[in-house]
C-alpha cells in the first residue's frame, strides 16, 4: 500500500519529528527511569487504553456519518467506516488537516468533488475543539487558573470563526477577493462549493450534536490517558485532573496547527501537568526529596506521556495504515492528484 507522493512526505516528517522528539524526551528524562516505570505496567494497560481509542474512533464515526447526510453523499457504512479509519492515517500532519484524504478515497468511490467534502474534515476538526474545552471545564477549569486563557482564547477564536463561516457577507466578500488574486482566482469556483458545505456543516442547529459526540469520544481517550498515569505511578492522578490534563495539551497541540498531530506541544503541556502529580507520591511512598523527588517524577511522566501518545496519536495511525491498506486492496491505488 503507497500513499499519494505529496502526503506521504507530510507523514514521513510527522513520524521523523516524532521519533527524534521522543529520543531528546528519554535522554532528558533518564532512559533509565523511563524504563523502570514501564516495566512497572500491568500488561492490560496497553490494550485498554488503545481499545478506548478505538472505541473514540467508532463514537466518532457518528459525526462523519451525520455530515455525508447532511451534505447528500451516499456510501454504504461498511465503506464509509473504512474511508474514516483510513484518514487516520494523517494524524501526524499539521492540525491534522491531511486527513482531508478521506475526501480523495470519497472521490474515488462515489465521484464526489473534493471541494465538497473536503469541509467535512473542518467541521470535525472544530467541533472536536468545542468537545475538548467541555472536557477542560468539567475536568477542572476552575482549579487552574494559570492555563485558563487557554480555555477561553480557543473558545474565543471558535466563536469567530462560527460567526464568520454563517456571515454571507463576509463569505461574499472572501470569494470576491479571491477572484481579484491571481494565485486564487482559479480555485473561487471551488472555494464557493467548499463554503457553501461549511455553511451547511457548522449551521447553529448543527452544532450541538458533534459537538457531544466529540465529549463522548475524546474522554474516552482521556479516560485512557488516566489508566496509564495512575499504572506507572499508582493513585497519584484523579480521573478529572486526567481529563483536563489530556484535554487541555490536546487543545493546546491543536492551535499551534504548525505542529505536525500537535507534536512537541502535546507532549510538553502534558509532561508539566503531570510533574507535580508525581513528585510528592515520589517523596511519600518512596521517601526521596529535593532533586531525586524532581528527577523521579519527570522521567515518570515522561514515560507516561510517551506511552499515552503511543496509545492514542500513533495507535490512529497505525489503524489509519491497516484501513488504508483494506482500501486499496478493495478499490485500487489512489491518484496522485486528482482532479476537482
Amino acid at each position: 500500500m503507497a500513499l499519494p507522493k505529496k502526503l506521504s512526505h507530510r507523514l514521513l516528517f510527522g513520524v521523523l519529528l516524532g521519533l527524534g522528539f521522543y529520543v531528546a524526551l528519554a535522554l532528558w528524562s533518564d532512559v533509565r527511569g523511563i524504563a523502570a516505570a514501564l516495566e512497572r505496567l500491568s500488561w492490560w494497560v496497553i490494550p485498554a487504553a488503545c481499545g478506548l481509542s478505538f472505541l473514540n474512533y467508532v463514537v466518532r464515526f457518528a459525526k462523519w456519518q451525520r455530515y455525508l447526510t447532511l451534505l447528500a453523499i451516499r456510501i454504504d457504512a461498511k465503506t464509509s467506516f473504512l474511508i474514516y479509519l483510513s484518514g487516520l492515517s494523517m494524524s501526524v500532519t499539521p492540525g491534522k488537516m491531511g486527513e482531508v484524504f478521506k475526501s480523495w478515497l470519497l472521490k474515488k468511490v462515489t465521484g464526489t468533488p473534493i471541494s465538497r467534502s473536503a469541509p467535512i474534515v473542518f467541521a470535525e476538526r472544530f467541533t472536536d475543539l468545542l468537545g475538548y474545552l467541555l472536557l477542560i471545564a468539567i475536568g477542572g477549569l476552575a482549579s487552574a487558573g494559570d492555563y485558563a486563557w487557554i480555555f477561553w482564547a480557543t473558545l474565543a477564536l471558535c466563536v469567530v470563526a462560527l460567526c464568520l463561516v454563517g456571515n454571507r457577507a463576509f463569505g461574499d466578500f472572501a470569494l470576491r477577493l479571491a477572484d481579484k488574486l491571481p494565485v486564487l482566482k482559479r480555485a473561487t469556483p471551488k472555494l464557493e462549493v467548499a463554503l457553501a458545505s461549511t455553511r451547511i456543516l457548522l449551521a447553529p442547529r448543527e452544532i450541538l450534536m458533534p459537538t457531544f459526540v466529540s465529549f463522548v469520544g475524546w474522554g474516552l481517550e482521556c479516560t485512557g490517558f488516566w489508566l496509564i498515569a495512575n499504572a506507572i505511578v499508582p493513585d497519584s492522578v484523579p480521573y478529572l485532573f486526567a481529563i483536563f490534563a489530556f484535554a487541555l495539551s490536546a487543545v493546546a497541540g491543536a492551535v499551534a496547527i504548525v505542529f505536525p498531530g500537535g507534536l512537541v506541544i502535546t507532549e510538553g503541556f502534558l509532561g508539566t501537568l503531570l510533574r507535580p502529580r508525581y513528585q510528592p507520591a515520589a517523596e511519600a511512598t518512596l521517601g526521596l526529596a529535593g532533586d531525586a523527588a524532581r528527577e523521579y517524577a519527570r522521567s515518570q511522566a515522561a514515560g507516561t506521556v510517551i506511552l499515552a501518545r503511543v496509545c492514542t496519536l500513533w495507535f490512529a495511525v497505525l489503524v489509519g495504515f491497516l484501513a488504508m491498506g483494506l482500501f486499496t486492496r478493495r478499490f485500487g491505488a489512489v491518484e496522485e492528484e486528482p482532479t476537482d
